[in-house]
């Protein structure tokens, strides 16, 4: 960064970067891949959830996108470890969580490919200083900083069915820090998701309208620390299958951030979340409404601390506490499908706390490195409550459960042994921490004609896991990995059957998941490629009333997911990208009676530069047409993405 103008010689040169503190030298002993900025900016799609499916083995509950999705079901998971809407997976945007304090799930809409540096996915649970949550692994996105958002860049982008896509971002340095504000707005008439055979006089495009707001600002305040304040607001409105099944989230989030780079190096967040979500529930045998999730606004708070206080070269030492709370409600109201007339108004919530110590330490011995970590986590399920009211304002179930709380601790540990400038050989185990969502325990849902209920009682999910890799580079700039791992998550919450069309989230014994990860990168002049994929054996472990499901294949796990895109870069401003990917097939249900075909897509990117600062950009989904069968409930299917073209003007490249 340039020397500010009040700066006189001598003086020393303040650098800001917008980052976190530097990777500690351990990274690379837990399975993990970065997506840089080029792949983020040339997904087909323009959605960071696609982006992150280049790694395989991650997954939404389902196969829809945020453009079709309902956005309760788009909790996140890695290596096979899903079976319900919640994420089992860390999402961390500079450092916050960014699940919904209520239902768990990632506001994928909100998170835009253009503001980012990178995304680094780290297979495998975590704790130390990732945070409870991190079961089946963590994902970190980091906001880009000056270098790439100085000066003035948009994207204007239309499809062949008129959608739209717009985005914007202005960058300017001030003094020796920087500021960024962008923008982004997404809307389209969408696609059927409904099958054509099955469509009815009602059935509707899966619309969407939605937008987001950053602004960030860095500054030193002094040599070694810097300040980084975020903040980011957004809405996202959408309709599923059905006219008048409208929903829609929104969010307003603040971040604050000190960085201290010097001898003893730290990181202080803060941050606090505003977020909420309305949903209304259309019948799918007489077509109006039948439920009205109002209102449903919930309160993310927290911070962290870390320090890395000097111990010489050979070791990195993090000593630090985070906190999360997270405060939510649900307001709604049940409706008569015949007479339209109020049936039951409804009012659930409760509080989930996490207070979590960690002490993590990386020994760097010459070719060798150690690294070991462990966690105390003191949490709290409080103040859960739900009560039901007839038409006349009776009440008819106040339900107030009791308070509790337990102390848990967690350990990692891991070794890197670089054999070679060509051959690193790792090994990990690590155990991990979720605290069921005030979704799983209070917010009974319908969808139709299967009623889930919650379960107040649900106990907190824990994992144990190991896994060994191997990292060999023969030649330059090709890197191979494989990766085998053997995953258990205990007292797995999912959606068990109890009955004819009645399910209740309960914590069954287990799902085991063990598997085979590779990935391969590699550049060859202008010529890049890049393949990841995943092969995984999971089953659910289950007794009582989940022994049904006993050595099933958890819901929505496929064995066989991967991709490979190549890209061709004929010169700095010129690319063109290709993918395949496939899904392997997969069940809709925890007892396998429905089942999900497998699914292959091809995807394509190109930017071809106009003028100066100006490209022509062209994207092609799913441009075999392939049928994506995102759901099936006893042959009621909803569909993905069709083939969809886009063409657009890039400013600022």
């Amino acid at each position: 960064m340039a020397q500010p103008a009040f700066a006189q010689e001598g003086d020393p040169v303040i650098v800001v970067t917008g980052e976190g503190l530097d990777e500690t030298p351990a990274l690379p002993a837990y399975d993990n891949r970065t997506i840089d900025r080029e792949q983020l900016l040339s997904v087909p799609s323009g959605r960071i959830e696609d982006a992150l499916s280049s790694v395989a083995g991650f997954q939404q509950f389902r196969r829809s996108d945020s453009r079709s999705a309902n956005a309760s079901a788009q909790g996140v998971t890695l290596r096979a470890l899903g079976g319900n809407a919640t994420s089992r997976a860390l999402v961390l945007l500079d450092g916050v969580p960014m699940s919904d304090p209520f239902f768990g799930y990632i506001p994928f809409s909100a998170l835009a490919p253009e503001r980012l540096a990178q995304v680094r996915v780290t297979r495998g649970g975590g704790s130390g200083p990732f945070g409870a949550g991190a079961l089946a692994g963590t994902i970190e996105l980091t906001s880009a900083g000056i270098a790439d958002l100085a000066g003035f860049a948009g994207q204007v982008l239309v499809d062949d069915r008129g959608e739209s896509e717009a985005s914007a971002s202005v960058g300017t340095r001030l003094g020796s820090g920087f500021a960024v504000a962008s923008a982004r707005w997404d809307r389209g008439e969408g696609f059927f998701t409904t099958p054509e055979a099955d469509r009815v006089p009602q059935s509707a495009r899966a619309a969407f309208d939605g937008w987001s707001a950053q602004l960030r600002g860095v500054a030193p305040l002094s040599e070694d620390i810097e300040l980084q304040v975020r903040g980011l607001a957004y809405r996202d409105e959408r309709v599923l299958r059905f006219e008048g099944a409208d929903s829609s989230i929104e969010g307003q989030d603040a971040s604050l951030r000190l960085v201290g780079r010097g001898e003893w190096a730290f990181d202080a967040l803060a941050y606090v979340q505003a977020r909420n979500f309305t949903n209304v529930v259309v019948s799918s045998t007489r077509f109006v409404p039948v439920l009205d999730q109002r209102n449903t606004p919930a309160t993310g708070l927290g911070g962290k601390f870390e320090l890395r206080p000097p111990v010489g070269e050979d070791h990195v030492l993090r000593l630090g506490v985070d906190y999360r709370r997270s405060d939510g409600e649900l307001f709604e109201t049940a409706l008569s499908a015949f007479s339209g007339q109020v049936t039951a108004r409804r009012h659930a919530g409760g509080t989930n706390t996490d207070l979590g110590l960690f002490v993590e330490d990386d020994w760097s011995l010459g070719a060798l490195t150690l690294t070991a970590g462990a966690r105390l986590d003191r949490w709290t399920i409080r103040d859960g409550f739900y009560s039901e009211r007839d038409a006349d304002g009776l009440p008819v179930v106040a339900e107030a459960y009791p308070d509790r709380a337990g102390w848990e601790a967690s350990f990692r540990g891991g070794l890197l042994y670089r054999a070679s400038d060509a051959l690193a050989l790792r090994a990990a185990a690590y155990t991990g921490l979720r605290l069921p969502t005030l979704n799983e325990l209070y917010r009974p849902f319908v969808v139709f004609p299967v009623v889930t209920q919650a379960n107040s009682a649900l106990q907190n999910e824990t994992l144990e896991g190991f896994e060994a890799g191997i990292e060999l580079s023969p030649a330059r700039q090709v890197t191979l990995s494989l990766t085998g791992f053997d995953n258990r998550v205990k007292d797995a919450i999912a959606n068990v059957t109890i009955g004819t069309n009645l399910r209740q989230r309960q914590n069954i014994d287990a799902i085991h998941a063990r598997g085979v990860e590779a990935g391969l990168k590699a550049e060859f002049g202008r010529l890049g490629l890049n393949a990841s994929v995943a092969w995984t054996d999971a089953e659910a472990q289950g007794s009582g009333f989940a022994a049904a499901l006993d050595g099933n294949r958890p819901a929505q796990t496929p064995r066989f997911s991967g991709g490979a895109t190549l890209s061709y870069r004929p010169s700095e401003d010129w690319l063109f990208s290709a993918t395949l990917r496939h899904v392997g097939a997969q069940f809709e249900d925890d007892l396998e009676t429905d089942i999900l075909p497998s699914a292959t897509t091809f995807d394509a990117y190109a930017q071809i530069p106009l003028g100066r600062q100006v490209a022509l950009v062209l994207r092609g989904e799913n441009l075999t047409d392939e049928t994506i069968v995102t759901r099936n409930q006893g042959g009621s299917i909803d569909l993905g993405v069709p083939r969809t073209l886009w063409a657009g003007l890039k400013l600022g490249l």
